[in-house]
């Protein structure tokens, strides 16, 4: 266990692997006491043979593409290990400790968290913030497509997305704003055109009319699908 650091993720955190070697990520600040240049450790221990180990300092860039590298390849060999990658409508989700789970769909991976206040280490977005995210991005996504379409310029498309909960229960995002800029302008006669074909995105058609959703209770191998109780 590592000391916390700003109330929020342990400064360092580590494991032993079933081979037998000390994993520990940390952090730590390099240069200028006044500018520090932040990186994130990485220490392979020596193996209980006594074979060397070995640490590295990443870069903030650097370490989330390690991140990423390693559960890319987690879920590759989750699925070699299975009956091959999950099909098209399929997506898994599996612990991967504390308050974080890994998402799984068509081989690629995404981890999501909780933030400090809630008991997690704030590792990764929240299932909500994706849920926004994923508006968000297929707005983007069909007004990408609208701009290629008419001989727009999509270089530099962005969507800003701000969201509240709802103040009461059930427990749901209440409101979502989304802001779509377009570097290379939009000519006056498109706009609504492009308006329209933001509203209707897959996921914003999905949230405006509910998809039928079945909660199953199962037991032992999700992918065996034994059903133990059905939630109506």
């Amino acid at each position: 266990m590592g000391t916390r650091a700003s109330g929020s993720v342990p400064k360092h955190q580590g494991f032993r692997t079933t081979c037998g070697r000390e994993m520990r990520v940390g952090r730590l600040a390099l240069g200028a006491e006044e500018r520090p240049a932040q990186r994130v450790s990485l220490d392979v221990g020596q193996s209980p043979d006594h074979q060397d180990g070995a640490w590295a300092a990443l870069t903030v860039a650097e370490a989330r593409r390690l991140a990423a590298a390693l559960l890319a390849q987690a879920a590759a060999a989750d699925s070699e290990n299975q009956s091959g990658a999950a099909p098209a409508g399929r997506i898994e989700v599996a612990h991967a400790g504390g308050e974080s789970y890994v998402i799984t769909a068509r081989g690629h991976v995404i981890l999501v968290d909780q933030p400090a206040d809630a008991g997690g280490e704030d590792a990764a977005a929240t299932p909500t913030e994706l849920l926004v995210a994923s508006l968000a991005s297929c707005v983007a996504f069909y007004v990408g497509r609208f701009l290629v379409r008419h001989g727009l310029d999509r270089d530099d498309l962005g969507v800003v997305a701000e969201f509240n909960m709802a103040t009461d229960r059930p427990a749901r995002v209440g409101a979502v704003r989304l802001r779509i800029d377009v570097p290379g302008g939009v000519p006056a006669a498109r706009r609504a055109a492009l308006l329209a074909v933001a509203s209707h995105c897959t996921v914003h058609s999905t949230l405006r009319q509910e998809p039928d959703i079945d909660v199953a209770l199962v037991t032992g191998d999700i992918g065996q699908g034994r059903l133990a109780e059905q939630a109506s």
